[in-house]
């Protein structure tokens, strides 16, 4: 487990940075939007409704999409056991995969980027740094996913965590990447929206890395916290 009494973050005086690491689920790209929509739209086609829906599939999603960061389940194991509880059904792993793509259908036709995003990629790339991302996500989803929302140009390097032996907070996921890069750990700022997964695990990496609040949920923290990435210094 990461301990949350991470190391202050490396300044730029000591080390000069030469990559900003982004994060991309709801930091480049909406995708609580997109999912709560998909499965709002999902669940009524099954029976399913009312106010709690969206709450209910983002917590599953969240406990089984940890398990497979760990490397407890598969990718795909994942999505049959939100599926499974979801509906509390005791349904074959082919029955889950059948239901689960009317989910997936709904939710890849929801992405959109945010409106900060590219100009703040620009940005990166006009200081002369290099822009990465590392994604808890599967690589192939996630490749579509830059593709399609005119994203990829934009970005030097992608490490998805499908690729890796655990993902973000593993401290191996950070190292990986900076290692990708060619740079020192402290020479990469992470930039994301989890205070835990971007944040935390990053410094206890030893990256310098700045929390993306952009509801501010976390107004009290003692790291850096921007509220857009507009406001994005380096």
């Amino acid at each position: 487990m990461i301990d949350t009494a991470a190391p202050p973050p490396v300044t730029r005086a000591d080390t000069p940075l030469r990559a900003i690491v982004f994060d991309l689920d709801d930091t480049l790209v909406d995708q609580v939007t997109a999912s709560g929509a998909a499965v709002v739209a999902w669940a009524a086609t099954l029976g399913v409704t009312g106010p709690d829906v969206p709450g209910r599939w983002a917590a599953l999603s969240e406990r089984h999409y940890a398990r497979y960061q760990q490397r407890e389940i598969t990718f795909s194991g994942q999505r049959r056991e939100r599926v499974r509880e979801f509906l509390a059904a005791d349904l074959s792993d082919a029955e889950a995969d059948g239901l689960f793509a009317g989910y997936l259908e709904r939710y890849e036709a929801g992405w959109t980027v945010f409106g900060d995003a590219i100009p703040a990629l620009r940005r990166v790339r006009a200081a002369g740094l290099t822009v990465a991302v590392l994604t808890n996500g599967d690589e192939g989803q996630q490749r579509r996913k830059l593709d399609r929302l005119g994203l990829a140009p934009e970005i030097d390097l992608m490490v998805a965590s499908s690729s890796l032996p655990a993902g973000k907070p593993d401290p191996r996921a950070y190292r990986h990447v900076v290692d990708l890069l060619g740079v020192d750990a402290g020479a990469a700022l992470m930039v994301g929206d989890s205070l835990v997964k971007d944040v935390r695990g990053a410094l206890a990496a030893g990256l310098p890395a700045v929390l993306l609040d952009r509801f501010d949920a976390h107004p009290t923290t003692d790291v850096r916290r921007i509220r857009t990435l507009d406001e994005l210094t380096f």
